[in-house]
């Protein structure tokens, strides 16, 4: 893995885990699906407009198409809507923890529904995430944390394991900030028709709902995926994913400076053993080299 590479890992990851903070001040004034379908929209536009520019076409291979459409329909409108569903109620520290299982959830599908053979690194790291899990939940739900918000944020993280898995169909034979525009309208339409029939309509103006806004648009938004998708063409998906052990330390620590969100003794624990389980997992897909 290059300096490069290690560029990219480390700013995805902070981008990514920079959306739970600005979304969650989005839903505090701001229908959550609506917010999320506009945000979709501009920076679908945006992404088409730029691959258009950079000379990129619309012309996507079968396996492109079909993996846009199910990473648009599972990351965008269902993972990240049901996590600003989900923040209405639920801290945005402990929406990032929870979506920061998705690699254990990939290796743990592996293992038992597609009988992949997992090291005995990887057996721990499950281990080590799943007790990180049972620790800030076991300490959640004595706090008294919204059960329903929480149940969002599990299906929400099942979705984007989906996602995940089809990301490597997508990002492959070129046109990657195409895709990224694509997906993001895939999202954008899914959203839309969800919001007219569940929502209603109310905004409340503010600086900080246009910051967040903004922000969540730009850069975990269109920045973030774009980062994404060249990550997993540069090193492959495996390698790619490793970075995702970052996101429980940088989801916690960016909302707790911003949000001002508490964080107990049993918090901090969970969050450092999840840490080593992800990386654990993840290191124990790397194949040696030679």
């Amino acid at each position: 893995m290059d300096f490069r590479a290690i560029g990219m890992g480390l700013a995805f990851a902070l981008m990514w885990s920079s959306a739970f903070t600005s979304a969650r001040v989005i839903v505090a004034y701001a229908p959550p699906m609506a917010s999320l379908s506009l945000r979709f929209l501009i920076s679908g536009l945006l992404g088409i407009a730029i691959a258009l520019l950079l000379g990129q076409t619309f012309r996507l291979s079968r396996a492109q198409w079909r993996a846009t459409i199910i990473f648009g329909i599972c990351q965008n409108a269902l993972y990240l809507g049901l996590n600003f569903i989900a923040m209405q109620t639920v801290e945005a520290g402990l929406a990032s923890i929870i979506a920061s299982t998705m690699p254990l959830m990939v290796a743990l599908a592996g293992w038992i529904v597609f009988r992949d053979k997992l090291p005995v690194l990887g057996v721990i790291g499950l281990a080590l995430g799943i007790i990180g899990v049972v620790l800030i939940m076991g300490a959640r739900l004595e706090g008294g944390v919204d059960r329903y918000g929480l149940a969002l944020c599990f299906i929400a993280a099942a979705a984007l394991t989906v996602a995940t898995l089809s990301v490597r169909g997508a990002s492959s034979g070129g046109n990657v900030m195409m895709i990224v525009g694509l997906q993001m309208l895939v999202g954008a339409v899914c959203l839309a028709v969800a919001s007219a029939a569940f929502e209603t309509i109310h905004v409340e103006w503010n600086w900080k709902l246009v910051v967040a806004f903004f922000y969540t648009t730009l850069v975990p938004g269109l920045a973030a995926t774009w980062v994404w998708f060249t990550l997993v063409n540069h090193i492959g998906a495996v390698k790619a994913a490793t970075f995702h052990f970052l996101n429980p330390f940088f989801g916690v620590a960016i909302a707790a400076v911003l949000l001002g969100e508490k964080l107990g003794l049993l918090d901090v624990v969970g969050v450092v053993v999840i840490t080593l389980g992800i990386l654990a997992v993840q290191l124990s897909k790397q194949k040696p080299k030679g």
